[in-house]
């Protein structure tokens, strides 16, 4: 279908945005979580239709599925932001010149938002939510695998809207068709910006075929170094963890890099990843360590796709290091800028590693499950970007705002 008629009813509601105040945003997403657990049931039942054509075995099956925790969970991100002050109209930088001139940097909208995403029928409440706080339309384009849930989702977001006398189209749901990904690709004049969020041939593609400009959301490739000073106990918890919260989201561990020193500790270190069934992809002396230390079932030896895979799943590669440097190396070469971590009790070692490692998020002592918007007081993310330009890890409501200058004078001309 063409999809010019709904890009340009955006474009429009997008305007009258600007307009709204505060206290009328918030009550829209009160609303909209009061409305969002009233809807379970039915937002289950269009989920389960989109559940029951995918492949349980898949990733994208733990993505895609909604229970009532995850809606209850939904809903109270959507009230955090709610309660979060506006991005909007903050001052970033003010001074008078010397003829008179008041000159004003101040944060303002985009405009409007395009979001390209895949399985994540919780995509939808995030970036509506976020973008309407941060005075932003929406236009998104889910995956047909959650066209159901999309669908009702949005239905939800519009009765919302409409309770408030506010124009519907201040969010779009495309149809899930490839020609309608190809034209939000090349919406210039009608997107101000896209946000892709899946898998890295999808991220890929949008990167390479939009003109319209984009912020990436890289694939999340993991990593934690167990130091030579690292506490078994303190790694034992922190890497099952980081492993086995939720395989199939992009802070997931997918590397696990041990110095050399440390290899008779292996078997312990890894006790509750045994227990939680993890495959392993171990390089010869991890596989040395582990082998009939660990079920034998699980355990593999690591090839060269092992390393730089986001496996999205309950596999994970082992690989053998002889010093804090060689982890770095074996990080900027494998790791995509998302999220890693060291472990270790050596003040001097972690310093260095916060300071080395080029990633959006880096940890000592934690666990890399903790790279999420709601978790880093944000309220909700529309994505993690791995890139540096504008915005770089979680984004919510300040990256979803660029600026403007505002000029005031009493009649000044220039010479």
């Amino acid at each position: 279908m063409d999809c010019t008629p709904l890009f340009i009813k955006t474009l429009k509601a997008s305007q009258g945005l600007v307009n709204l105040d505060e206290t009328m945003i918030s009550g829209v997403l009160m609303l909209l979580a009061e409305m969002t657990e009233k809807e379970i049931t039915f937002l289950l039942s269009e989920n389960r239709k989109d559940l029951s054509l995918a492949d349980k075995d898949d990733p994208r099956y733990d993505r895609l599925e909604l229970t009532r925790d995850r809606i209850k969970s939904i809903a109270s991100d959507i009230r955090r932001v709610s309660e979060l002050p506006s991005p909007l109209g903050k001052i970033i930088s003010e001074y008078k010149k010397s003829n008179g001139l008041l000159i004003t940097r101040v944060t303002v909208p985009f405009g409007v938002v395009g979001a390209i995403y895949e399985a994540r029928p919780n995509v939808t409440f995030d970036v509506f939510s976020l973008c309407l706080k941060s005075g932003n339309a929406c236009i998104l384009k889910g995956g047909s695998d959650a066209l159901n849930s999309n669908i009702a989702i949005v239905s939800i977001i519009r009765r919302v809207l409409n309770e408030f006398g506010l124009d519907g189209n201040v969010i779009t749901l495309l149809p899930p068709g490839r020609e309608e990904t190809i034209q939000l690709l090349n919406a210039r004049g009608f997107v101000d910006l896209l946000i892709p969020r899946g898998s890295k041939g999808l991220i890929e593609y949008v990167r390479e075929n939009s003109s319209v400009p984009v912020i990436e959301t890289g694939a999340g490739i993991c990593h934690t170094y167990f130091d030579e000073y690292g506490d078994i106990e303190m790694g034992r918890n922190i890497i099952n963890n980081a492993k086995t919260r939720r395989v199939s989201v992009c802070n997931a561990l997918d590397c696990l890099i041990v110095h050399k020193s440390r290899l008779n500790d292996l078997p312990d270190l890894l006790q509750l990843c045994a227990e939680s069934e993890v495959e392993i992809f171990a390089d010869n002396d991890t596989f040395g360590a582990l082998n009939d230390k660990y079920p034998a079932s699980l355990l593999k030896r690591a090839v060269k796709e092992s390393f730089g895979t986001e496996f999205l799943s309950k596999k994970m590669a082992l690989k053998t290091v002889a010093s804090l440097q060689e982890a770095l190396d074996h990080i900027s070469e494998f790791g995509s800028g998302h999220s890693e971590a060291i472990i270790s009790e050596n003040d001097s070692r972690i310093d260095t590693f916060l300071r080395m490692v080029d990633a959006s998020a880096v940890y000592s002592n934690a666990s890399t499950a903790f790279t999420d918007g709601a978790e880093f007081g944000l309220g909700a993310e529309i994505g993690i970007s791995t890139q540096k330009l504008h915005a770089r890890g979680p984004m919510a409501l300040e990256e979803l705002t660029t600026y403007k200058w505002i000029i005031r004078g009493d009649g000044q001309i220039r010479p």
